[in-house]
Formats: structure tokens, sequence, C-alpha cells
């Protein structure tokens, strides 16, 4: 019996003997079956083999990047907040091995963990199992879930409010559930918005993007723009991280809204002419 890891997404499945057929995560638009075909993986080999190591990265008072080298699955970054007396695993990634564990613990431990969507679910069951904390995903992306966890904490509405000043926002457009993070007390108070890539920062820093499929470029209506930006207004934050470790330093909730001018302007014609 094992829990396969899709190679080309990172996420873990529920206990089996045989490999499943089809990663449900790559099936279908806003991800892709490997042009190799479905090729499955385990924790278990990634760490007997020796190939790959977790590097925790400072990034600032209280936040701290996990990342995996190489690269593995889609190779986005998973983020560690010490708030006061409460830890919190932003997104997750598929590798985790003693070493990491033992890093994380002399930082505190990790008292929760959240997820903005599905692409990011990797071996969040291994996480929670390895720091015995719960996982927080929104109900509407419970479909989604491909290795089931009485850890898993399916919540509901718009917003859940962890720990004072740790709050998960639904606002949804790149999955139906998805949700970012807003850390009111993040960047000496001014506030931190993590976004996983429901709001993704672009090359030029000072902008962002949001599409239903990056992988495939399929882009959102101007309604779900509309409804994403409007919640954003009202968060607290002045700086944004994505899942790729792109940072905006400053004023992101204006590039934000900036860039969701520009992205409207686009799709509707008005931008420019071609």
């Amino acid at each position: 019996m094992n829990y396969y890891i899709c190679k080309t997404c990172g996420v873990q499945y529920e206990n089996s003997i045989e490999k499943p057929k089809k990663c449900k995560i790559c099936g279908e638009e806003r991800q892709y079956i490997s042009v190799k075909g479905q090729t499955w993986t385990t924790l278990e080999t990634m760490i007997k083999d020796g190939t790959y190591k977790n590097t925790i990265s400072f990034e600032e008072e209280g936040l701290y990047s996990i990342k995996t080298s190489p690269s593995f699955g889609i190779g986005q970054t998973a983020y560690f907040i010490q708030n006061k007396n409460f830890n919190l695993l932003w997104d997750c990634i598929s590798y985790i091995d003693e070493i990491t564990i033992k890093e994380i613990e002399d930082l505190g431990g990790i008292d929760a963990i959240a997820l903005s969507h599905p692409h990011y679910y990797s071996s969040q069951v291994e996480w929670a199992e390895a720091f015995n904390a719960p996982i927080y995903i929104h109900e509407d992306d419970k479909e989604w879930v491909t290795r089931p966890s009485e850890r898993i904490v399916f919540w509901t509405g718009e917003s859940l409010e962890l720990e004072e000043g740790i709050i998960i926002q639904r606002v949804g457009g790149h999955y139906k559930g998805g949700t970012i993070l807003e850390w009111k007390n993040g960047s000496n108070q001014n506030g931190i918005l993590l976004t996983g890539d429901i709001i993704r920062v672009v090359a030029d820093r000072q902008w962002v993007s949001f599409m239903y499929s990056y992988a495939n470029f399929i882009p959102l209506p101007r309604v779900t723009i509309e409804r994403i930006t409007n919640r954003v207004k009202e968060l607290k934050f002045d700086r944004l991280y994505d899942a790729f470790n792109r940072v905006i330093k400053e004023e992101a909730k204006q590039s934000v809204q900036r860039s969701a001018t520009r992205y409207i302007e686009a799709i509707n014609g008005t931008l420019f002419s071609t």
C-alpha cells in the first residue's frame, strides 16, 4: 500500500495497492497531464533517493518561505507565519523529511495549515500529521481532496479568522473555493496578503494577474475580476506574496486594483488595438 504522488502537480493520493489510473487534479482544463504521460512517485521514494531538500528562508519578521529543490510538481512556495503564539503554514509542498520537521519545530512548530486551492494540497496530510495540526480548506473545493483525513476542516462562508489578525478570505476565481490570506500584523502592522496564485504577481513586480488556468492561458470573466478586487479592497495589506515567492513590497493594494482595471480593459478590447 502506498500514498502515491502525482509527479506533475505534486498532489498525494489516499493509500492504495496500485497507482491511480489518472490524477484528477491534472486531468481537467486548469492543469494538464504531462506530455510524457501520467507518472507517480511516493514520499518514501523521494526521501530515499536523496535528491530533494527543503530550504527554509527568512523573508521578513515573522515570515519564512519553504521551497523544494530541485523543483518538484508545480514548484510553488509554502509560507510559514509566526503570529504571536500562533504559527501557520500557508499552502503546502510535496516534500517533507525529518530535517524539515526539526527546522520548523525549532521555529515553534505548526498550529494550523491553510490552503489557497487544490493545486497546492500536495502532501498536506503528511504535514498535518507531522505537526498534529488541522488543515483548513473551503468546502467549495471539497471534491478535489485526493487524500481524505480527519484533520481536514471544511469551512464555510466568505472568511474565517484562525487567530487574531490571521484571516482566510474566500474570493474564488481560479477555483470556486479559492482563498487568500490576510495577515493584518505582517510588515510592521501594515498588513501582508498571501495569495497563492489566486492573485499572481507577474514579471513586472508592480502588477498582478488573475486566471482560470495559468497552464492553459484561460482568462477569468470581468464579473469575477470585479468581485475579487472589490473583496480585496476591504482587506488590510500593503505587501503581497504569491505562490512563487514574487513580492510586491509596497502599495500592493493599489497594484491589485490597477491590474484589475488593465485586465478588464484588455478582455473588453479597449486597452489596445492589434
